[in-house]
């Protein structure tokens, strides 16, 4: 599998995982209730893009300057802290709230910034950078900013679709610790690569 296959498709799989039962996906959820579909994912979609080619900027510098080996044994640490973050779980503040419920503005914009906000230090986006540091190269940055963007898409889309099928009757603390689990089998993946490869 080439580099920007192989990011892309690690990339979508992560983010994916990350954002289940995220602040953001509950943002989408609350925005799904209230406004049409469409252009709130337009603005979950554009915001996502702009967030995550910032990490994988960043990612990708921090990847050109440290050795392999501690790149990867960081970024196995990450993915503990980020399973643990995601059994902790995540609320809306009463801010975000009130922002997921404004219907004065246009869905499109009042979604892509809230979700731009919210993101901004989010664990999605701490993974994304993470995911950019063991791809180096141009096809492997491309592949995490692409599968990362879509994996985001594709969970926010999912959480819409169920946002206007079944309300907010969802089962999240098994969508938590599903999410969690994952995140500490990509922590031992990525550990034992760092051995291997080290």
């Amino acid at each position: 599998m080439t580099g920007f296959l192989a990011a892309a498709a690690m990339s979508f799989a992560v983010i994916f995982v990350a954002e289940l039962g995220d602040k953001s996906q509950l943002m989408a959820l609350t925005f799904a209730t209230r406004f049409r579909a469409l252009p709130v994912l337009l603005g979950i979609t554009a915001a996502t893009a702009v967030t995550h080619a910032v990490s994988v900027g960043v990612g990708y510098l921090l990847g050109a300057t440290l050795p392999t080996f501690w790149i990867s044994c960081a970024a196995a640490v990450a993915f503990v802290v980020f399973g643990l973050w995601t059994l902790r779980g995540d609320s809306l503040s009463a801010d975000e709230e009130k922002k997921s419920g404004a219907t004065t503005r246009s869905a499109f914009v009042t979604a892509g910034v809230a979700f731009f906000l919210a993101e901004l230090g989010d664990k999605t986006m701490l993974a994304t950078v993470t995911l950019a540091t063991q791809y180096p190269g141009t096809g492997g940055v491309t592949g995490v900013w692409l599968g990362s963007t879509i994996g985001m898409v594709m969970a926010d889309g999912l959480a819409i679709i169920l946002g206007r099928v079944l309300g907010r009757n969802l089962p999240e603390k098994a969508i938590r610790i599903g999410a969690a689990a994952l995140f500490f089998v990509f922590a031992v993946w990525l550990a034992v690569e760092a051995f291997l490869n080290g």
